[in-house]
């Protein structure tokens, strides 16, 4: 018995034709066939067509059609968009004029500029980039020339696999606008994105679907990926640092205060609704009059400018706590800027912070990304009462020619008055009785800026009386010094977290007594105490200007701010600040006693182990549910097994056909029209309009 011989199996098609029995003898031995010349020409065109992994791969990639380069287009300029604020004006010009110029070609039909031009574009970008950054190395500059070079892409995409290299460089691009913003806003920017990138990958490998089908197909992608998504951000082991890893490292201080102050300064900012911090407290809140964010501590002045002196830094709290505690944690947005905000007094140093001999808390390293501490304060306690003389004198020094007035005053009041709280509490009546104003929009001062507010304009910000009220101690023989932070905050109703604004920034006074310490006085409390009882809007005068979510007129905007605050902080607690910490409480509160690299990585493999199972099973289960031929064929093949005709796996549609009219002779035009149409469905791309209700009818009124 002869070996068989290998050949084509029946019903193999080259190039859509099926080879029957005598064209399978004819490839064995071409020679031995009439016409074997025409048919070994014909067989050489075939395998000069059939794709050879020896061909290079631009000849394996099938070419664009203009709707797949509008899809490209629409993508790259999605990618793009996000990136604008943080790039060179220049070069977001340069890249949206490509774009556009691409778009007009392809809108046009008009033939793709030769490379020459592209790779000028090319190198004048890069020279730019070079230029502007001084690098082509590192995130900014990488980040731009990506987006140059994904413009440019454009002009040389004819294939499937360009148009990918497109895909793949945006999906890298969205990822690229979180160094620089992580908002929700860019969040969802960044998922409307990818929709469209997915959705172009949907087109490239379906070229006929409609733009709201593909949509619809990236979106149903993209919700099967949440799930995995979710089980990775949870329980991927957390590494210390920002969520992208790379810090925040350009930008100007967003927290206002600064180390230094000058009359009009913390009015400016006090315009502004932005937050500055959130609090939370753990076991109840502090009077409202202990509201006192300490902040930078100024305590040289040349006249014009108060800064902040010199701090010997401690590890140690120079005083001893006393009083009722309160337990609160801040999450502090980032300002640039290394100190940190507490109500006065901390009773701790958070983890990575430093005391300065002026009670300010600094963190070891400017705060450059938002940033969560616990702290415990004391409002009752006060420091410095053995205070260094070094530390005196800095709190006595005036410069030597500036405002005469005010030093005439502080003399005034020393000789009336013989200890350090009787002279403040003059200056204070003072304050009371003369027609002293509060007010955001200060008139300007001249060089003697206090001697001009004290007796001249009298009206001003709280930096313009803590200022005068230091100045005139300190000419009066009384140590003092000028705190900067903020003053108050508001609850916000649905989350229950302490928001403190930059229009909450303070300035107020210390004043050391002899025996007691350092004694906290705020000058803007004589002059407009509803600042400290109520807030901001409460004290000024009608008529000053206001951020409009302060307003009272607004009632519905400000709920809707308080709900908007709110998600803004959910998404700050828990997606950017879900760090190891939050990740090990989390972890723990579902009863993972103590989660380390080697649980968590066990748990994240069974979780994922099971979503896959889950999604496998949901995608046969629907995949057998949304399919109308097949359910109806197998409707038809349930009626012949009534019969005992049962279907074999390994047959085919017309075999299966052809034993089933063997067995039932006077149903052959049923069968066989019924066999006819499930190919049609099945295997016809042009199929006619009502061939599936034709295909439905015949099989319901099938009766073997």
């Amino acid at each position: 018995m002869n070996a068989p011989h290998p050949h084509p199996a029946p019903g193999l098609a080259l190039h859509g034709s099926p080879v029957s029995a005598a064209q399978s003898d004819a490839l064995r031995n071409p020679a031995s066939t009439p016409g074997a010349g025409l048919l070994s020409g014909s067989l050489r065109s075939i395998s000069q067509d059939v794709p050879s992994p020896l061909f290079h791969a631009k000849r394996l990639s099938p070419p664009l059609v203009q709707l797949h380069v509008l899809w490209l287009c629409a993508a790259a300029f999605g990618a793009f968009v996000p990136l604008t604020p943080w790039l060179p004006w220049w070069l977001s010009a340069l890249s949206a004029l490509v774009l556009v110029w691409r778009g007009f070609l392809l809108w046009r039909r008009i033939k793709l500029p030769p490379a020459w031009v592209i790779n000028l574009l090319a190198v004048f970008g890069a020279a730019g980039v070079s230029a502007h950054y001084h690098t082509l190395l590192g995130k900014d500059a990488g980040v731009a020339l990506l987006a140059l070079f994904l413009a440019l892409k454009l002009f040389e995409t004819k294939t499937a696999r360009d148009a990918y290299a497109v895909v793949f460089l945006g999906y890298f691009l969205v990822l690229s606008q979180f160094f620089y913003n992580q908002s929700i806003p860019a969040a969802l920017a960044a998922v409307a994105t990818v929709l469209v990138l997915t959705a172009t990958l949907v087109v490239l490998n379906r070229a006929q679907t409609k733009p709201a089908a593909a949509l619809r197909v990236s979106a149903i992608m993209m919700a099967q990926a949440l799930p995995f998504m979710l089980v990775l951000f949870v329980l991927f082991p957390r590494i210390a640092g920002p969520l992208w890893g790379v810090p925040q490292d350009s930008g100007r201080s967003t927290s206002g205060l600064s180390d230094s102050m000058t009359l009009g300064s913390i009015s400016q900012l006090s315009l502004s609704d932005a937050i500055a911090f959130r609090a939370r407290f753990n076991n109840g809140m502090p009077p409202r009059d202990a509201f006192y964010w300490r902040g930078p501590v100024l305590t040289e002045f040349d006249g014009h400018t108060w800064r902040i002196a010199r701090p010997s830094i401690g590890t140690a709290l120079p005083y001893a706590t006393k009083g009722s505690a309160f337990s609160y944690e801040v999450t502090l947005e980032p300002h640039q800027q290394s100190w940190l905000f507490a109500l006065e007094l901390p009773g701790n140093l958070p983890a990575g912070s430093v005391i300065g001999s002026d009670y300010e808390l600094f963190a070891r390293r400017p705060v450059r990304e938002r940033m969560r501490y616990a702290v415990i304060s004391y409002p009752g306690t006060r420091g410095g009462s053995d205070e260094s003389s070094r530390v005196l004198s800095a709190a006595l020094a005036l410069p030597r020619e500036a405002n005469p007035r005010a030093r005439a005053l502080g003399a005034e009041l020393r000789a009336g008055h013989n200890n350090a709280p009787a002279i403040a509490a003059a200056m204070l009546v003072r304050y009371r009785n003369e027609p002293f104003t509060y007010t955001l929009a200060p008139p300007p001062l001249g060089r003697n800026d206090i001697d001009d507010f004290l007796f001249s304009t009298r009206r001003g910000f709280c930096e313009h009386f803590a200022a005068s009220f230091v100045f005139v101690m300190r000419a009066a023989g009384v140590p003092a010094r000028l705190v900067t932070g903020y003053q108050g905050g508001e609850i916000n109703p649905v989350d229950g977290y302490l928001e403190v604004r930059q229009l909450d920034a303070h300035a107020w006074a210390e004043v050391w007594i002899r025996g007691e310490g350092w004694r906290r006085i705020d000058p803007t409390a004589a002059i407009a105490p509803d600042r400290v009882e109520q807030n901001l809007a409460a004290a000024l005068p009608a008529g000053d200007p206001l951020p409009m979510l302060m307003r009272g007129d607004h009632p519905w905007l400000r709920a809707a701010r308080y709900r908007l605050d709110a998600m803004v902080n959910g998404w700050n607690q828990w997606v950017l600040g879900y760090d190891a910490r939050r990740q090990r409480d989390l972890l723990q509160s579902l009863g993972m006693r103590s989660p380390d690299w080697q649980a968590m990585g066990a748990l994240l493999m069974i979780c994922s182990g099971l979503l896959m199972l889950g999604l496998t099973a949901w995608s046969l289960r629907h995949w057998q549910r949304a399919d109308p031929v097949q359910r109806q064929w197998r409707r038809f093949q349930r009626k012949l097994a009534r019969r005992g005709i049962e279907s074999r796996s390994w047959e085919g549609p017309q075999d299966y056909a052809k034993r089933v009219t063997s067995a039932l002779p006077h149903h052959a035009n049923e069968i066989g029209a019924i066999e006819a149409l499930y190919e049609t469905l099945r295997y016809r791309a042009d199929q006619p309009a009502d061939a599936l209700r034709k295909f439905k009818e015949l099989i319901a009124g099938f009766t073997p």
